[in-house]
């Protein structure tokens, strides 16, 4: 099957001249930005990982993924190591699949597993309603009046919806490939 756009699919441009424009410079450079920034968020991320590759085992036999031990270093691995490949554009669409894999079920762990509904014990909330404004700025008083659940519920929200931009960002790289400034494009092959 042929990635190919036809000429029948071929928008047609409100400034035509722009067309070789698009073609040769933005959307080649365009591709190459989002691919180095996703792939290196990953790496980046999973850089800590690969420092204590074993550090997620309980976490990750906590949600159903027995051996923790094998699967946590495997994360690691797929993070760190697929992120680079995803930045130079190799092996792009398995490595982006793999990394979608993980980050829906990164998703689906925000999404399911409430942060709770306090930020601080009992003994917390009685020094911010005492004052405690020798530790807390105003708006930081504020955020923590109810112990601290409208901050946290903030929080899963963030975190559930960078969760999902994360797994959309790489399925477009798993759908599309690393595009034209790619190692795939420049050694010819891609799966």
């Amino acid at each position: 099957m042929s990635t190919q756009t036809t000429e029948a699919s071929t928008p047609r441009l409100f400034i035509p001249f722009l067309g070789g424009f698009y073609d040769t410079v933005a959307q080649p450079l365009s591709w190459l930005i989002l691919r180095v920034f996703v792939g290196g968020a990953l790496a980046i991320e999973g850089w800590a990982k690969i420092l204590a590759p074993f550090a997620q085992t309980g976490f990750v036999e906590s949600i159903g993924f027995y051996p923790g031990w094998f699967w946590s270093p495997l994360l690691a691995a797929m993070q760190f190591f697929g992120g680079i490949a995803i930045a130079l554009g190799f092996l792009t669409r398995p490595v982006a699949l793999a990394n979608a894999v993980m980050l829906a079920i990164t998703w689906w762990f925000h999404y399911s597993h409430s942060y709770g509904d306090a930020l601080l014990t009992q003994a917390g909330i009685d020094i911010v309603k005492a004052g405690g404004n020798d530790l807390f700025t105003a708006n930081g008083l504020q955020r923590l009046a109810d112990g601290g659940a409208a901050f946290l519920h903030q929080v899963q929200d963030k975190a559930t919806f960078l969760s999902a931009i994360w797994t959309v960002g790489v399925l477009f790289f798993a759908g599309h490939g690393g595009g034209p400034l790619s190692v795939d494009r420049a050694i010819g092959k891609e799966f």
